[in-house]
């Protein structure tokens, strides 16, 4: 079949100079059983690559299509992702019509003969064309002038994610084809068939997402030097939560539902009580720390997952401080009762002592007031403004003395064994409804 081809052109160099044909002017085919194989260049006689088809008239329209063949790699910590692109561009070139209605397939080196749009890939960081075992370039003339050219890329390009709410994220990214040099006046850019020009993307199977929907766009993207076509696939990733559900949430919920496990010892097995608190917060650190590694350059974020983990942080954390209160309160308690105790004959002889000097004190009390007042109506004239003034600070004094005596009653515990026997219910309770508002505010806000 190629051997054909190329019998087709070496017949219009064979024939005489008026009857020669160009990919410019229209000729009859004759075949011929030479084997020569003529130069491309006199097959293009006055055909410049360095002008666009149509030059000075109207814009040449450009259709593509793509394969997506894979996406190997999604990135979050450099926001990108790699993937696989068979990229399929259709023109018409006047110049290279003829007679017929058969397509040839061209070697793809002489694809360097011819014009080819300038098309780039928007947002690209790295990009090569495939070279194993040849460039994987297609070149492909139709009669009438249409000319297929066919790439195999792989590119890595920008997606910028929002991780608000990893690991329930849903990310958009793009894929943008835009021209170069050429504005809107020199070419125009569309799909071939609109949405059915992407094909492979709903085949993909990825490790953490799962495609939910793509849609194509066509745009114009506006620049100093002009305005540019561009053609745009956008599509939508869906994080598989299951995974972290497994290795992150799970954990994390266990090791708050083991720091409970201290409310049900008695508060005088401290090393147990303690061992436990500790334990679980060292645990519950080396688990934050794990998490936060596999995203080490996105840490300025906020994530849903690290709220998460500090929610649970912080009821194990509470766990241990509730027994650091309780075992306090517990011991002043015993402390207080620590003098009550002993033989009932020293129990009587210290009532009859402090009896025998409420006495006494009430007594000489009595005697100083009324000295005191004997003294004033005496001396009622000298008496100081000051003495009364200080008299009342004293009395002020008292009374804000007083009343803060009572608010620390308010929260003094009386019975220390309550604080576990509340924090069996309270514990639990507060974490399950902390649970429903994470989950439903991530999941559906």
């Amino acid at each position: 079949m190629f051997c054909r081809y190329f019998c087709f052109f070496s017949l219009c160099f064979l024939l005489p100079t008026q009857r020669r044909c160009s990919l410019g002017h229209r000729s009859n085919l004759h075949s011929s059983d030479t084997t020569s194989l003529p130069g491309f260049e006199n097959l293009t006689m006055g055909y410049n690559k360095y002008l666009r088809p149509y030059f000075g008239g109207e814009p040449v329209q450009i259709a593509m299509s793509l394969d997506i063949a894979s996406i190997s790699s999604i990135s979050e910590s450099d926001m990108d992702y790699t993937a696989t692109i068979y990229l399929r561009q259709r023109w018409t070139d006047p110049r290279l019509v003829f007679h017929g209605n058969k397509s040839f397939t061209l070697d793809a080196r002489l694809v360097e003969l011819l014009w080819v749009p300038d098309t780039y890939i928007v947002e690209s960081k790295r990009s090569f064309l495939h070279e194993v075992t040849v460039g994987n370039r297609l070149i492909r003339l139709f009669s009438n002038g249409t000319i297929l050219y066919a790439l195999r890329i792989t590119t890595t390009v920008a997606c910028n994610m929002d991780l608000s709410k990893y690991p329930m994220d849903t990310q958009t990214c793009r894929l943008q084809l835009e021209s170069w040099g050429y504005d809107e006046n020199d070419v125009t850019f569309t799909w071939l068939r609109g949405n059915d020009s992407v094909h492979g993307i709903e085949k993909l199977r990825l490790s953490q997402y799962t495609v939910e929907r793509y849609c194509t766009l066509v745009s114009k993207s506006q620049q100093e030097t002009g305005s540019y076509p561009r053609l745009i696939l956008q599509f939508e990733l869906r994080r598989n939560v299951l995974y972290f559900i497994l290795e992150t949430y799970v954990p994390s919920t266990l090791l708050v539902m083991l720091s409970w496990v201290s409310f049900w010892i008695t508060l005088d097995s401290v090393p147990a009580r303690t061992c436990i608190g500790v334990t679980t917060v060292l645990s519950m650190t080396t688990l934050m720390i794990g998490s936060r590694s596999s995203l080490s350059k996105t840490n300025c974020f906020i994530k849903a997952i690290d709220v998460y983990l500090g929610i649970c942080f912080s009821f194990i954390f509470g766990a241990l401080v509730e027994y650091a209160v309780a075992h306090y309160s517990s011991s002043q308690k015993c402390a207080a009762k620590a003098p009550q105790e002993g033989p009932a004959n020293g129990l009587t002889k210290e009532m009859e002592e402090v009896n025998i000097s409420n006495i006494l004190n009430s007594s000489i009390t009595s005697y100083k007031e009324k000295i005191s007042f004997t003294e004033i109506e005496m001396f009622s004239d000298n008496v100081n403004c000051s003495d009364l003034t200080m008299k009342t600070h004293e009395k002020i004094k008292s009374v804000l003395r007083n009343k803060m005596h009572r608010i620390i009653g308010y929260f003094t515990i009386q019975n220390p064994s309550n604080v576990d026997h509340y924090s069996k219910l309270l514990f639990p309770l507060f974490f399950m409804l902390v649970n429903v508002f994470y989950w439903a505010y991530y999941l559906y806000f």
